[in-house]
């Protein structure tokens, strides 16, 4: 089912709710209103049996006005034009029926328990729906005091006759309405999907031929707009990635062009290495170790980088305890050269994914043992989640700091020295993906200071001793 039939379902159904509860509602209205006006006219043709004898009208007695046996008439008179009428009968006290004369040959009602009950105490009324040959009755039986109860009754002929004509209008109405409900619901439905169809018909012009510049108009400030722009927003997200991963894959490229480069050359010299003293064919060897050493190096900052910054549990995150992290990489960097340590790291644990945030560390302490003099001071501070690693080489270049966690950047008197220039670029890549930041600046008295936080930090399930 398609969005537009769902839309003028429903819209239709709902009408059709509507128009029921409301023909519902209408005719259970007027069906009480009628039934009311009965029931007044029954108490109205009532109260001429319950008013003393010196007051009962004219004509509701005996023939020649006689009194009546029981304290009741032995026959009525029609009622005047305009008034209230109905079937009377009588019940005494003992419950003995008495059907006063002058009202034809109508059947006589039977007189339930109930009514007998009203004639006995002679207090209370009761009305109910009764039939008798087939005819449906509205009866009122009230108590008259010592002398009894009267029973009155009406036929509902009239009224179900009424009702009946009211009925066929609701349904004829009813089924117009619903009727053009769904006309109008489909008409709805057509109109409001326009746009959305249109929309729909320009994301599939823009994502069938992969180009990504390309935007949606953004019309408004309706919903459809609000769409069109996150559209157009993920689309931007969408070609700044794109682009990003072709930099970083022209990058790679140029870099690997240099050690391949050298390698193949000393490679080529090798295949002629017995014309070489034996010391400098063991320098040759050497140089190629070292250049696979670093090839190596430089693919795996590769890949790394293109694993991008994504988060979610998929990547496989967890509780990660950086003091102890911290520790570990710096006790892996004591062992390659004299450096000297100030720790200062309180218990911390933070959510990621270990390889990375492993890395990140090892990282900054790989940048810090690169700029620090022989048996220089790093003083490394691990506070509120945020790791501060400090050196005392010679810090950045002013015309540096905006670009220090720039992929593949490296500073002029970084050239000559090992590296690519992924290694902080992985350290700012690691806290983005955690939720946190990186950043960079020159210590005061000298030195580089590095910032890094890798999110807000995670509280300890216990106590951490």
């Amino acid at each position: 089912m398609t969005l537009r039939t769902r839309i003028a379902a429903v819209a239709s159904l709902s009408v059709a709710l509507a128009v029921l509860a409301a023909a519902v509602g209408l005719y259970l209205a007027v069906r009480s209103d009628l039934q009311g006006e009965i029931d007044q006219s029954l108490r109205q043709r009532a109260q001429a049996f319950l008013a003393p004898s010196g007051t009962r009208p004219p004509g509701e007695g005996l023939p020649g006005g006689g009194p009546p046996q029981g304290g009741f008439p032995r026959r009525v008179q029609p009622v005047p034009f305009g008034a209230a009428s109905g079937y009377v009968q009588f019940i005494s006290s003992q419950g003995t029926v008495q059907v006063p004369a002058g009202q034809g040959t109508s059947p006589r009602i039977a007189v339930s328990a109930h009514d007998k009950a009203i004639a006995a105490s002679g207090n209370g009324s009761a009305l109910s729906d009764r039939t008798v040959n087939g005819t449906r009755l509205r009866v009122l039986t009230i108590g008259t005091g010592s002398s009894g109860a009267v029973l009155i009754a009406r036929p509902l002929s009239e009224m179900n006759h009424e009702l009946n004509q009211i009925l066929l209008l609701l349904v004829i109405v009813g089924v117009s309405g619903i009727a053009l409900a769904a006309i109008l619901g489909a008409l709805v439905a057509r109109v409001a999907l326009t746009p959305i169809a249109r929309f729909t018909n320009r994301t599939e012009a823009l994502t069938g031929n992969l180009d990504l510049s390309r935007r949606l108009e953004v019309q408004g400030r309706d919903e459809l707009a609000r769409l069109a722009g996150s559209f157009n927003t993920t689309l931007d997200a969408l070609e700044r990635s794109v682009e990003a991963q072709r930099q970083l894959i022209a990058d790679a490229g140029h870099e690997l062009r240099t050690p391949i480069a050298s390698l193949r050359a000393n490679i080529q010299v090798l295949g002629e290495a017995e014309r070489l003293p034996p010391a400098e064919q063991e320098n040759l060897r050497g140089d190629i170790v070292s250049e696979l050493d670093e090839l190596t190096a430089l693919v795996g900052d590769v890949v790394e980088l293109a694993r991008g910054a994504g988060r979610g549990a998929a990547d496989g995150e967890d509780d990660v305890r950086l003091d102890e992290v911290v520790q570990g990489a710096v006790e892996r960097t004591k062992r390659r050269g004299e450096l000297r340590f100030e720790l200062s790291l309180e218990p911390t644990l933070v959510r990621g994914q270990g390889e990375r945030i492993v890395r990140a560390v090892s990282n900054l302490l790989e940048n810090a043992h690169k700029w620090s003099p022989e048996d220089g001071l790093v003083e490394i501070d691990l506070h509120e989640g945020v790791l501060s690693v400090r050196d005392h080489g010679p810090g950045f270049d002013e015309v540096d700091l905006a670009f220090v966690f720039d992929r593949f950047y490296r500073a002029d008197r970084a050239r000559k020295l090992p590296g690519s220039g992924l290694g902080l670029a992985i350290v700012r890549q690691a806290a983005e993906a955690c939720g946190g930041y990186a950043e960079a600046q020159n210590a005061p008295g000298g030195g580089a200071l590095l910032r890094v936080s890798f999110g807000t930090p995670v509280p300890f399930s216990s106590p951490v001793e």
